[in-house]
């Protein structure tokens, strides 16, 4: 989830500081938005030495400083200097040291920092950061909900993977309440949340509620986006390892057969999610005895991807 970044306050700055400052914050909007992420960061590295400079004991000289790094911290995260992502975010908390007029922008920061320590691959301080975030969002007044939501959801990814189910089930279940209450069943990110619980039911063995939850997903997606979608696509592969377990066997089939014709339409742009679903299909096919015609979808797979 991104999180809006303010503008820099410069009232306390003088005027050519102040006009560089919002001159370098236009000009890395521009080049985030062309894509030129390695540009942005130069200036971004321009902007936080000027906002350096320009510190000063008020409020607003502090507050540009930090957003300034925050700035710096999240094209960090996404050109993958991690490091030095976790740096910027850790220097902009302790600038603020928990003043209670940042509430929301302490929770963007351990959100920002939450996630350079998850592409570290660093599981416990994934979780302390985010949690943190998490406890920022909730004591705002109004308390930011959907940010609770996202928070809790990416929580939820990281203790699927440490295979901690039960606290996966936890936070995956706040952030569709939440989501539930605030966007409604019909949400693109309603959907998604419930497409994360339902693995999670059916990797603890919940086979029937992770039936149901893949379910819900699956008509949501259907409605929002039709069968031409990736998603969808995505949900009635998931449906259909449910219906496997199951013992629905011709409906999971059914919906294997959709899974795949999706992700075939949509072509070797989603090739990752096309070999996985024609490898669950296959073995679900060999499963049945149909070994023959897991073969030929095998081998037309990996000619549509040109592997073959």
């Amino acid at each position: 989830m991104t999180f809006s970044i303010g503008q820099l306050p410069t009232k306390y700055m003088d005027t050519p500081t102040a006009n560089f400052i919002q001159m370098m914050q236009e000009r890395i909007k521009t080049l985030r938005d062309e894509g030129d992420l390695h540009e942005a960061l130069h200036a971004a590295n321009a902007l936080v030495d000027k906002c350096q400079q320009a510190l000063g004991p008020d409020l607003d000289t502090i507050d540009a400083f930090v957003t300034g790094l925050e700035v710096r911290a999240d094209l960090h995260i996404e050109l993958g200097s991690c490091l030095e992502a976790t740096d910027d975010a850790k220097q902009a908390i302790d600038q603020l040291d928990s003043r209670p007029d940042k509430i929301a922008e302490l929770g963007r920061l351990y959100a920002l920092l939450g996630a350079a320590y998850d592409a570290q691959d660093r599981p416990e301080r994934v979780i302390d950061a985010w949690q943190m975030a998490v406890s920022y969002f909730e004591i705002h007044e109004p308390p930011l909900l959907m940010d609770v939501a996202a928070m809790t959801n990416n929580l939820g990814f990281t203790a699927k993977a440490g295979g901690d189910l039960d606290s996966a089930e936890d936070f995956f279940l706040k952030s569709l309440e939440i989501m539930h209450a605030e966007v409604g069943q019909n949400h693109p990110e309603t959907a998604s949340v419930s497409n994360n619980l339902g693995a999670v039911y059916l990797a603890a063995g919940y086979l029937d509620q992770a039936r149901e939850i893949h379910m819900m997903a699956l008509e949501t997606r259907r409605e929002l986006f039709g069968e031409n979608h990736p998603d969808t696509a995505q949900s009635h592969n998931n449906l259909a390892l449910a219906l496997q377990k199951t013992g629905d066997k011709a409906w999971a089939r059914r919906h294997f057969e959709k899974a795949l014709e999706g992700f075939e339409a949509l072509g070797t742009a989603y090739a990752d999610d096309l070999e996985s679903v024609a490898s669950n299909y296959c073995d679900f096919l060999r499963d049945e005895g149909e070994a023959n015609l897991a073969d030929v979808i095998s081998r037309r797979v990996l000619e549509l991807l040109g592997k073959i």
